[in-house]
């Protein structure tokens, strides 16, 4: 293998940038050429495909979003789409891909296995939810971007005497809204896996202000509903005022922290010796702090599965 080709998809994270960097400098430091791909899959179909060099990816490890940009491409999801990016890689002489990004990005990039095209998937979204890795790039600094804000707003709630619902994002996984719930003591965590029981919220809730707790905060996941209306149904069965917060794309940005940093490096530079070993259809990933790697297949076919444990135990603290 003499060329390969780097890509982000789907919604942004904090430490793509460091995979890029990784991806692109082990690569050359091993004796190859290496092509960004820019605007994810709707740039491999139009052909906005370049070289790039060591001095490329200079200065970006610490910056959040992706140089790469990122675009929604429906036109790849079918056959002809399929096709057209395989011929684009084909035409400039990219032997395989890194395909940085979420689930959709995955299905991408077994879509062109599939076809008997190279490619490495990298777990990176902040919604922790790619199968087989315990951690994704970005997960973490989105973790600390909603522990702050949860922060400050406690500040506010303790201050006005209120109830705060605060809307994180992850529409089908609720990884983001219960670890940062659990590290920043939020008083009830609601996300998808769980059905929430709002007779059991409102006792606790009750409780609290019986025993003189005058504030209370309440985590949401997007995907079960929106922060404006569990705040209605809130109010609804307690009476109690409630204000809402909706963190929105605010927990995508930022410079990631050290552990989005060194994680994306090594996913990055994993992905690079898997296509020099000559295996594609793989996905890469973290367990027990150990790198490994697993058929892309389990990834995009699996369910995800929450941490359970974790759930409990924030209940158990939240009394």
């Amino acid at each position: 293998m003499k060329r390969i080709g780097v890509l982000t998809s789907g919604g942004d994270a904090p430490g793509m940038n460091a995979a890029i960097r990784a991806v692109v400098r082990k690569a050359i430091y091993h004796g190859l050429e290496v092509y960004g791909i820019y605007q994810g899959y709707q740039g491999l179909i139009s052909g906005h495909i370049k070289k790039m060099e060591i001095g490329s990816v200079g200065d970006i490890i610490h910056r959040g979003g992706t140089i790469l940009h990122s675009a929604r491409c429906p036109e790849f999801q079918s056959a002809d789409g399929q096709k057209k990016g395989l011929k684009q890689l084909i035409e400039h002489g990219i032997e395989g891909v890194v395909v940085i990004g979420g689930d959709g990005s995955y299905r991408g990039a077994k879509a062109l296995t599939d076809l008997g095209y190279p490619c490495i998937g990298v777990p990176g979204t902040i919604d922790n939810d790619i199968v087989g890795t315990e951690f994704t790039i970005g997960f973490d600094t989105a973790l600390n971007t909603v522990i702050d804000a949860v922060d400050k707003i406690r500040d506010t709630a303790s201050s006005h005497e209120r109830t705060f619902i605060v809307e994180v994002m992850g529409r089908s996984a609720g990884d983001l809204a219960l670890w940062a719930g659990l590290a920043a003591g939020a008083e009830t965590i609601v996300i998808p896996e769980e059905p929430i029981d709002m007779e059991a919220m409102k006792v606790r809730l009750l409780k609290g202000l019986e025993r003189g707790k005058k504030h209370s905060i309440i985590i949401v996941a997007e995907g079960v509903m929106s922060g404006s209306e569990f705040a209605e149904k809130v109010t609804e069965i307690t009476g109690i005022d409630t204000r809402v917060s909706v963190l929105g794309h605010m927990q995508r940005g930022g410079s990631p922290t050290a552990a989005d940093r060194m994680l994306a490096s090594r996913l990055g530079a994993k992905a690079v010796e898997l296509l020099l070993a000559g295996k594609g259809g793989r996905a890469v990933g973290v367990e027990c702090n150990e790198l490994i790697d697993y058929d892309i297949t389990e990834a995009t076919s699996l369910p995800h599965k929450l941490d359970l444990d974790i759930y409990r135990l924030s209940k158990e603290l939240s009394i």
